[in-house]
């Protein structure tokens, strides 16, 4: 069933990608899952639940299927989206198959991950998700992850395909991303690192995927808006800014600034990740001032 609620995704171009918060016993916090999604909405960000900032797939199909419905319940002013990533195709299919019975408005499908899938194996996999989507679906590039890029072929067989609405590359690279976007020409395209959206906005990017706007839901659409319209200038403040959200394995500097502002009662992930994995939050902490400081500037 699709949505009574329905959205133009075309006008979110940033999307954060939510972390999925713990108690310190490592359930699901749901008074602080509805605080975040709460910031987000009236932030007037997309939000995607259960990508690889979220820890999908670190949880139980259980636990998953608990916080889908929990977030659908809230009935938020703003669109969903979740993740779907994995490497049977079985299961996959019935994951979908169940978001279907809910009210999501789009789908993240990550490239199948550890079996290196080359032309033909993509283009299935994905055709059959496609197929069983009930609502646009974004094809997500993330090599460092999944082993293998999304292939570019794979991309243009597709090209027509209803669900195809768009492409988050995450990579890191922009050549890469100029490849897609001749690949797949009217798709809308997003920029999967927050580091390189000045780049990425001047080739083609018409938007974001975040995990910055976990921390700085605000300034990070301002970040966004202001690439959009070539407006931008402070390059170097917001590389160093997003960099440092990357300094360990994500989430956990995003969760570890989350906790210290006050946000979220624990910062607690799921193994294999530890957030003591991170030594040091003071970098993080000093780019956090940083970023407040230049909201404060940019809004005044």
């Amino acid at each position: 069933m699709q949505s009574s609620n329905l959205y133009n995704l075309n006008d979110y171009p940033l999307w954060t990608a939510l972390v999925t918060p713990f108690t310190d016993e490592g359930e699901v916090d749901y008074d602080d899952l509805f605080c975040l999604l709460k910031s987000q909405e009236k932030a007037k960000n997309g939000i995607l639940i259960l990508g690889s900032t979220g820890e999908a797939l670190n949880l139980d199909d259980n636990t998953k299927k608990d916080v889908v419905k929990f977030c659908c319940a809230q009935n938020l002013k703003v669109p969903l989206m979740v993740g779907v990533g994995g490497s049977v195709m079985s299961s996959t299919q019935r994951w979908v198959e169940w978001l279907n019975q809910h009210p999501i408005h789009s789908l993240l499908l990550v490239t199948p991950l550890y079996a290196k899938p080359g032309h033909h194996g993509q283009t299935a996999w994905f055709r059959t998700l496609l197929d069983t989507s009930d609502v646009p679906c974004v094809l997500y590039n993330i090599p460092g992850r999944t082993s293998v890029p999304l292939n570019y072929e794979t991309v243009s067989d597709l090209l027509h395909h209803p669900n195809f609405f768009g492409i988050k590359e995450a990579s890191g690279d922009l050549n890469t991303f100029k490849t897609f976007c001749r690949a797949a020409p009217g798709k809308f395209m997003y920029c999967g690192d927050d580091s390189l959206m000045p780049e990425f906005s001047r080739a083609g990017a018409r938007g974001l995927i975040s995990v910055a706007s976990n921390v700085w839901p605000d300034a990070t659409h301002l970040y966004v808006d202001q690439n959009l319209v070539g407006s931008f200038v402070d390059i170097r403040l917001w590389k160093s800014a997003a960099n440092s959200l990357m300094c360990v394995s994500n989430p956990i500097p995003a969760k570890r600034l989350l906790q210290s502002k006050g946000v979220i009662k624990s910062a607690y992930l799921q193994l294999p990740l530890h957030e003591n994995d991170l030594n040091d939050i003071e970098p993080v902490l000093k780019q956090d001032r940083a970023i407040d400081t230049w909201y404060q500037q940019q809004a005044s």
